[in-house]
């Protein structure tokens, strides 16, 4: 039996699992036996003494046999993270772009830098969502990677951003966690710009854009909090002169709260479904699988009911796609699936609902 002078000792691992034989390849140890108790139950217990150790472990079969296998915890970056760092820039580029059509400048020249404060507002509330995620990842010492911005040609420059967890998720307590943290600390930060965003002046079209026929007009639907925040500090979001419109920092904002909806759809890998998950255990799946049917449902409804454009229905079908995919894809299976305390039910129950103040049935379409 080989020394495994790293990890835990065969006697350490025998009231789950009966080890008769030991190995290592490279970093990565493997203890070969059988379990005496459920799988489930077997990680459960043994999770705490790898970790204990730097390790994490996973139970699986190899060639008909059980094996315990621990590969060391790496929660440092090696090295420069040159694509986080090529995607933040090109996103930041791409950001001022679109900024430059917002604030009606000439996105080919040296007045592409005047767009800086949409291009910070927009970074701001998907840089704070995505560093929520990480910080509670690193705190529970789950291993995770720093922000990946998307840069592409859309309204507002980007497609949001995500970060890569690469490691199991030892408990219900850092399921909920790590989900949660990304959409409250998201929050905050859109608070804070959209209330900003409404104090600064308006902008106005020029004349000549607005003679043009060929133009078009792209107008958002603004949810209730976006509408509260207004109310709460007595600033307008719609102006008589349709020339005019609330500062592009607003729509920062508006990016923020629509982005937190986005990802409080309880479903799959999405915050919505991790939180649903730590919430409900297995339960989950019970509301997940209604979630696909009710996107479709309301893409129809826009569409036959409202007679909103396609492009604006088109929205919800692509996403009820999405959370199909999701809900066949799972949610994350914590290693400890104890219930969560009430504490952290009453915090999931309050974040669902403000998911809610940031739905808007219509969040754009293009008007000639």
């Amino acid at each position: 039996m080989s020394d495994l002078r790293a990890g835990p000792s065969p006697s350490e691992l025998d009231p789950v699992f009966n080890v008769y034989e030991t190995g290592t390849d490279g970093e990565t140890l493997r203890y070969y036996g059988s379990p005496r108790a459920p799988s489930k139950s077997v990680l459960q217990e043994l999770w705490p003494v790898f970790r204990e150790r730097g390790y994490e472990v996973r139970l699986t079969r190899e060639y008909g046999e059980w094996v315990l296998i621990a590969e060391p915890v790496d929660l440092g970056i090696d090295g420069i993270p040159w694509t986080n760092v090529v995607l933040f820039v090109a996103t930041v580029l791409s950001t001022l772009f679109a900024g430059s059509l917002w604030y009606h400048l000439d996105p080919f020249s040296a007045e592409i830098v005047h767009a800086w404060p949409f291009t910070l507002s927009i970074m701001s509330v998907l840089g704070v969502h995505e560093l929520g995620h990480y910080v509670l990842s690193r705190y529970h010492r789950v291993n995770a990677s720093l922000p990946y911005f998307i840069p592409i040609p859309t309204l507002i420059g980007t497609m949001g951003a995500v970060i890569r967890m690469k490691g199991q998720i030892p408990s219900r307590k850092a399921l909920f966690d790590i989900g949660i943290a990304g959409p409250i600390a998201g929050l905050v930060a859109t608070v804070v710009v959209t209330v900003v965003g409404l104090s600064l002046p308006p902008v106005t079209a020029p004349q000549s854009l607005m003679a043009n026929p060929n133009a078009v007009q792209i107008e958002l639907g603004y949810p209730p909090l976006l509408e509260l925040l207004a109310w709460a500090v007595d600033r307008p979001l719609y102006y008589d002169d349709p020339a005019t419109s609330v500062n592009p920092v607003v729509i920062g904002g508006w990016v923020g709260m629509f982005v937190t909806f986005l990802n409080l759809i309880p479903v799959g890998q999405l915050d919505g479904g991790h939180v649903l998950r730590a919430i409900l255990g297995d339960q989950h799946d019970r509301i997940a699988a209604f979630v696909p049917a009710v996107l479709f449902g309301l893409a129809g409804y826009l569409y036959y009911v409202r007679d909103v454009p396609g492009d604006a229905a088109f929205i919800w079908a692509f996403w009820g796609f999405l959370a199909l995919v999701f809900s066949f894809a799972g949610s994350a299976t914590p290693i400890d699936d104890r219930e969560l305390g009430t504490g952290r039910m009453l915090v999931g129950i309050v974040t669902l609902v403000l998911g809610l103040l940031c739905f808007t049935p219509i969040p754009v379409q293009v008007v000639s």
